[in-house]
């Protein structure tokens, strides 16, 4: 499944990576692969835990 990242660098220069499709679903970092490389790990832990509740997969 793909699911549409954003990332933004806020007023502090940290990039800030988000999946809107997945709420809570956040990471940061100093660079953009930073932040890239962090919310693909959020990602994948996000939905492991949807799973493990037995909780719908939401869809991108």
């Amino acid at each position: 499944m793909k699911y549409r990242v954003l990332i933004e660098q806020d007023e502090d220069g940290v990039f800030v990576a988000e999946v809107p499709s997945l709420p809570g679903c956040i990471s940061q970092g100093a660079t953009r692969q930073e932040a890239l490389s962090g919310i693909r790990e959020a990602m994948a832990l996000y939905l492991e835990s949807l799973a493990a509740h037995d909780d719908p997969i939401l869809l991108p």
